[in-house]
């Protein structure tokens, strides 16, 4: 069986489901509204110009789930899962995900946005591999800071490459959709690489390059 692999945020989604969830916290006065906003909108211009410090980010990022208790954020996430996430669920991008389980394939989502906030979004796919940037725990909380490498850039790649010799597979007939010029580490690391929606970056580089660019928007 081959492998697919799709990015999630402006890829699956029509927007960012970790800035989006910064934005939910801050409406619902979990955080500063006026601080986090600012520090979201910066990080976010950062991501897309390519020079955003993922452990910068994440030390941000994190910082709610280590301040408030495991059941209150898990309460706040299903609202935040059904409010903001639901509505910019792509159909194609759900027709795109059918045709690979139909096809046989095994369906990942790669994606540097932690996976407190995407599981239940990877799940709601019916995707069951989620590689996504782990908020480390200590005794059932979180304690605000990553888990080994984030995936993100190169760390996308290494993290797969550990689930590949884990599950003993390959990127044979493997294929990967993203949007953003950041995924490219990973994205030249595949049989089939596709640009979805992409960033000028991106879509430069897929043009350039003969792979294939495709809209999932409507």
């Amino acid at each position: 069986m081959a492998l697919a692999i799709f990015d999630l945020d402006n890829t699956l989604l029509a927007g960012d489901s970790d800035y989006l969830w910064g934005r939910f916290l801050a409406a619902e006065g979990v955080v500063d509204a006026d601080y986090y906003e600012s520090e979201n909108e910066r990080f976010y211009r950062e991501y897309k110009d390519g020079t955003l410090d993922i452990r910068e980010f994440l030390r941000f990022s994190l910082r709610p789930l280590r301040e408030h208790p495991r059941a209150h954020l898990e309460a706040l996430r299903e609202r935040f899962v059904a409010e903001l996430i639901a509505p910019i669920m792509l159909p194609a991008a759900k027709d795109l995900v059918e045709s690979h389980r139909e096809a046989g394939d095994t369906l990942m989502i790669i994606t540097a946005t932690n996976a407190f906030v995407t599981a239940p979004i990877a799940q709601r796919f019916g995707i069951a591999h989620l590689i996504a940037t782990l908020p480390a725990e200590e005794d059932g909380r979180f304690t605000g800071e990553p888990a080994g490498r984030p995936a993100f850039r190169e760390g996308k790649v290494e993290r797969l490459d550990t689930w590949l010799r884990e599950h003993r597979e390959n990127l044979g007939g493997s294929s990967f959709y993203s949007d953003s010029h950041n995924d490219l580490p990973l994205l030249e690391r595949v049989d089939r690489p596709v640009a979805v929606d992409p960033d000028p970056r991106l879509r430069e580089t897929a043009l350039s390059r003969g792979w294939p660019v495709i809209s999932l928007r409507p």
